[in-house]
């Protein structure tokens, strides 16, 4: 990482290794070291490597290098504190940009040359500052658009299992959000917490054959890079999130996949410093520490811009109550839940609307945003298609021949809901007046009456039964 030339720094060199722990240095004689003080190791062959201080003490500091331990001895190795924090040099130029998880371009590409050098922890923003999230952002999927609708300034995650399509599902929403009337100042902040190589290459090309790469900076940390750089991948793409929306009033969207990498990697750093473990071995912070992260999104008063975030995490064993998706639900408003059986019936994308939440969605809909029958259209699908998968339930016992003429419209719904409402293309892109319109074609499937949480004023206007007539006379 290139060094700021913003400040006056002391630095200090020693050459006091006590030992050497996994990826941690405990370096003695040193009692001014600073939490998260960035580190230099120098080796005996010249390879200088970086690191930050994660705890200090009694005339000792322990060191986490970010490049890992290997190669370094107790004896010949130089370490020097750099009295700053880790800092990136940050632009609007790294748009269209693809970088490694501290923010070094991977992509054979120039350096970023203009810019302005910021703290990767990012500075808080204070509450009071905070403006309410209200806007519509539109992902052209109908699940959540249609159902858990996603807010500017919002953070909704997407909880996912293994060998589910949320790499899909988050690649296509990269390249199709956008904020309704202000399209050209939308940009995606892209950050892969831990995955394989097909894996970033697969999002490489998905991003560079759809041109989406345009307007989206891409952060790739590999699974065989260490753990420590996982750690700092999302802060790095946190802090060009918010020098583009907050001094450059812009709209931005952060996806982060795989937070459970992420995760993982804060278990395997708190084992190395042989702390006290919580639930299921994770460290007793992780709560806090994920707050540090997802709090990073929103809208300031008298900004413009907005963050709005996107993490994605993979539920271990598909266990929602897992420590991970529990601890993310507390902080964030609401959750997208993939589900496994709908993947498995060949529905893309496999969004279990009944098991997903989006507590802003109410702020974002209505007249001027969306439609003015959005909210009544959500209500009465949530409501018809809980009824029809207890109605599943049910016929698998007695036996549809069993069941009244309405539970059997209601079946019919189900089925229609999931193949034309949930199911669509990964290349296709559905506006919000396309979504309410599938909508009230699967809901004409069920009798007016059963239409109970939807205004008569809107049946008469959108139910296709009544548009089909006015159409007509028109035609006469």
């Amino acid at each position: 990482m290139a060094v700021s030339d913003a400040a006056q720094r002391v630095v200090r060199e020693y050459e006091s290794i006590r030992e050497i722990r996994g990826p941690l240095l405990v370096v003695e004689g040193i009692s001014d070291a600073a939490y998260d003080e960035l580190v230099e190791v120098e080796l005996a062959n010249g390879e200088r490597r970086r690191g930050r201080v994660l705890d200090t003490g009694r005339g000792y500091a322990i060191v986490q290098v970010f490049e890992g331990t290997t190669g370094i001895s107790r004896t010949n190795a130089k370490v020097r504190f750099l009295a700053r924090t880790l800092e990136i040099k940050v632009s609007e130029e790294m748009l269209g940009r693809i970088f490694n998880g501290l923010g070094e371009p991977i992509d054979g590409g120039p350096p970023i040359v203009s810019g302005v050098w910021r703290d990767v922890n990012g500075e808080p923003l204070n509450p009071a500052a905070r403006l309410y999230p209200e806007d519509f952002i539109q992902t052209g999927i109908s699940a959540i658009d249609g159902m858990n609708t996603l807010v500017r300034g919002q953070k909704l995650p997407i909880f996912s299992g293994s060998g589910l399509p949320h790499n899909m599902l988050a690649a296509q929403i990269a390249r199709q959000a956008t904020v309704r009337g202000e399209e050209e100042e939308f940009a995606v902040v892209f950050a892969a917490i831990g995955i394989m190589h097909d894996e970033a290459l697969f999002f490489k090309r998905f991003f560079e054959e759809t041109g989406a790469i345009k307007r989206t900076a891409m952060f790739i940390n590999l699974a065989d890079e260490p753990p420590m750089v996982r750690l700092i991948t999302p802060r790095v793409a946190l802090t060009l999130a918010e020098y583009l929306a907050f001094e450059l009033d812009m709209h931005v969207l952060v996806i982060l996949t795989d937070m459970t990498n992420y995760c993982e990697a804060l278990r395997e750093i708190s084992a190395a410093r042989e702390e006290v473990p919580g639930r299921q071995g994770y460290p007793g912070y992780m709560y806090s520490d994920l707050a540090s992260i997802y709090e990073r999104a929103g809208r300031a008063v008298g900004k413009k811009g907005s963050i709005t975030q996107m993490p994605i995490l993979t539920m271990p064993n598909d266990d929602i109550t897992h420590p991970i998706p529990d601890l993310t639900g507390y902080i964030t408003e609401g959750q997208i839940v993939l589900s496994r059986e709908l993947w498995n019936r060949g529905i893309y994308p496999p969004i279990n609307v009944l098991m997903s939440l989006s507590r802003l969605m109410k702020e974002g809909i209505g007249p001027g945003k969306t439609r003015e029958d959005h909210a009544n259209v959500s209500d009465q699908l949530y409501a018809a298609y809980a009824r029809a998968v207890e109605l599943r339930s049910l016929a698998t016992i007695v036996g549809e021949e069993s069941l009244s003429e309405v539970d059997r419209k209601y079946l019919r719904f189900a089925d229609a809901f999931e193949q034309r409402f949930l199911k669509q293309g990964f290349y296709e892109n559905r506006s919000i007046e396309e979504t309410l319109d599938i909508a009230w074609e699967v809901l004409s499937i069920l009798p007016e009456s059963e239409l109970y949480r939807i205004k008569d004023e809107y049946i008469r206007k959108y139910h296709p039964k009544y548009r089909r007539r006015a159409v007509g006379k028109r035609a006469a």
